[in-house]
């Protein structure tokens, strides 16, 4: 996930089984983590891996500072990732909190340095899915209509001043305030602190208190607020890729297979695939099973 602000959502990995190999070099073990489209990345990968012939099990880690140095070992074999994001985490891994950026909206570009940073840390990224899991803003769809939006740029062609639904953290990060203003020209008056795609930060735009909530490209909640999503037509968010990221010495095995789920899944697929989970209350392991089935992949 990106930004700004949504990149820095925490990672909270779920408790799973682990093999029962008698070595490392035996157990080919998914890292997955705590939130909805994790488990549901995670569990493609493992469904995928299983029908190519690499059993494959479910491990636990509580985040990604934790889990990082467990896939250079090789006692996480794969784990599903954000290109940007996991960019950005080696590059200040290596070169300080203060390092200058690598990633950029430029996928080919921000997967090309990600596997740069990667490779002396003994690791490797897969194909990227067209799957994006991004900053993404969204009004009222009775703003977007009185306002006639479709994009982020038709808000700041509005003139109207907006505040902003989101994280403290908005004044100051590129992707959200700053940047809305500098690349849309779109007037914000100020941020109303309620968190980033929180329940009470949705309410506070469907109410009309705020005008623009900060979410992620992958809310399957929107609906339920009568909200939707203003396209970011100049890409000002950085390419945020799902794909998977494995142990190099692993890689031969296990990159052929999961790197079938990246010409497939697309954006809409994962919103919708969090949305029964998140909503219908199906289990992760079978919105995968239904998913991959669906895609002939398994």
């Amino acid at each position: 996930m990106t930004v700004g602000v949504a990149a820095g959502l925490s990672l909270v990995f779920l408790v799973g089984a682990t093999g029962c190999s008698s070595s490392d070099d035996d157990k080919t073990t998914v890292g997955s983590a705590g939130f909805t489209e994790s488990e549901i990345l995670a569990q493609m990968y493992k469904q995928l891996l299983d029908k190519g012939g690499v059993k494959a099990s479910i491990k636990t880690v509580k985040n990604r500072e934790l889990y990082e140095p467990e896939l250079e070992k090789g006692k996480i074999a794969v784990v599903p990732e954000y290109a940007a994001t996991m960019a950005e985490f080696l590059n200040r891994k290596k070169n300080g909190p203060d390092a200058a950026p690598v990633a950029s909206p430029d996928v080919t570009a921000t997967v090309a340095a990600l596997n740069t940073l990667a490779g002396p840390a003994g690791l490797k990224s897969g194909e990227p899915s067209q799957a994006v899991d991004q900053n993404a803003f969204a009004v009222t769809k009775d703003f977007a209509a009185k306002y006639n939006l479709k994009t982020l740029s038709d808000l700041g062609k509005a003139g109207v001043d907006v505040k902003i639904a989101a994280g403290e953290e908005c004044k100051t990060r590129p992707f959200c305030a700053p940047g809305l203003e500098k690349t849309y020209g779109i007037k914000v008056s100020g941020v109303d602190p309620l968190g980033v795609g929180t329940t009470a930060a949705k309410q506070a735009v469907k109410n009309g208190s705020d005008q623009l909530v900060l979410t992620t490209s992958t809310d399957a909640t929107l609906d339920q607020f009568g909200l939707v999503v203003l396209a970011d037509d100049k890409k000002l968010q950085n390419a945020d890729n799902v794909l998977p990221v494995v142990n190099s010495g692993k890689a031969d095995k296990i990159l052929p297979l999961v790197n079938k789920l990246a010409p497939v899944l697309t954006t809409e697929d994962l919103t919708a695939l969090n949305k029964q989970v998140d909503e219908d209350r199906k289990k992760p392991a079978d919105v995968a099973k239904a998913y991959l089935k669906s895609k002939n992949l398994i």
